[in-house]
């Protein structure tokens, strides 16, 4: 498959062809499983103290009092240590030792986010998505090196409309909206969707460059997985490459 390499200001500069890992076989159950994976190695483990409820003298009275043989203070009747006592323990409390992790296999791994490359590829599923690509004559979308070495969010915004993915970030900028339910409380008020992938061979400052504009997200092509392409366990994300990242990207996830 042959795309167009673009300039940083929209022009055609070559064309080069894609290599064979944009051919690999859709597989979105395994996409799902690896991004399954992924989210669930972030977890961190909770659990309540073990003896919570139980630090009492509390005893049952025996039998023969007309009365039920829970443990009761020392001092009064109440009852105390059962779970339905007032301050009694939890019948079935969560537990810190619980591995919530959902392992893959190493090659189901790497055939998931080859597979989720090769998705990048299918204007159906990027699409699908609800990524802006009415007016693009490719997906995915390749770019010069020059990319990765640019710094300021100015310089960034008008490479993006250049590029015509710039509909794209202002999509993702306007779905931001405030989360419903308790997430509001715990630092995470804000919820907005995603805009395009940047994978570059070297980051040499285009971080700095793209980190402010909504939905954006850089990563080097090593450090590629399936989450980052496929959010949400759906594939087919906008992705822009930049040449070196396609020149390297045919010898990894193999």
């Amino acid at each position: 498959m042959k795309v167009n390499v673009y300039s940083i200001t929209g022009e055609v500069k070559e064309e080069i062809e894609l290599p064979a890992i944009f051919n690999e076989e859709y597989r979105p159950d395994l996409i799902k499983r690896a991004v399954l994976s992924a989210q669930s190695a972030r977890i961190q483990p909770w659990g309540n103290d073990p003896e919570a409820g139980k630090r009492t003298t509390a005893k049952g009275w025996g039998t023969g009092r007309g009365v039920a043989g829970v443990p009761r203070i020392k001092n009064g009747a109440r009852a105390a240590f059962v779970p339905q006592a007032k301050g009694g323990r939890r019948a079935h409390p969560v537990r810190a030792a619980k591995n919530h992790h959902e392992k893959v296999n190493t090659k189901e791994r790497r055939f998931a986010i080859r597979s989720a490359v090769a998705a990048t590829t299918n204007e159906e599923l990027v699409a699908g998505r609800g990524h802006r690509i009415e007016g693009l004559e490719q997906v995915p979308i390749i770019v010069e090196d020059e990319l990765e070495s640019v710094r300021k969010t100015s310089e960034t915004r008008e490479i993006f409309k250049a590029l015509g993915v710039y509909d794209d970030v202002v999509k993702a900028k306007e779905s931001k909206k405030i989360r419903a339910g308790r997430g509001k409380t715990r630092g995470r008020k804000y919820k907005s969707g995603k805009g395009p992938l940047v994978v570059v061979g070297e980051d040499k400052g285009i971080s700095l460059g793209a980190r402010n504009h909504a939905g954006v997200e850089i990563v080097a092509v090593e450090n590629l997985n399936a989450e980052l392409l496929a959010p949400g366990t759906h594939a087919g994300r906008l992705t822009i490459f930049t040449k070196s990242a396609i020149e390297k990207i045919g010898g990894l996830f193999q």
